[in-house]
């Protein structure tokens, strides 16, 4: 499996960009650093999980017990 690599700030605005277009939301002029942000950290962590790779027989636990 090959890694994904980050975006670019420039593709993480446009990727901002279309999925609010998409989805129909506005981010406001003051939450949009903070909210690239959040978007670049949940993309870094779906990277991570990626990078696993599974049996497709497993199954997810029907109750978390940490």
């Amino acid at each position: 499996m090959s890694a994904v690599p980050p975006l670019s700030p420039a593709e993480l605005e446009a990727h901002l960009d279309a999925a609010t277009a998409l989805l129909g939301l506005t981010v406001a002029p003051e939450s949009r650093a903070s909210t690239l942000a959040h978007l670049a950290a949940t993309m870094a962590a779906a990277r991570l999980v990626s990078r696993f790779a599974f049996d497709d027989e497993l199954e997810p636990a029907p109750v978390f017990r940490p």
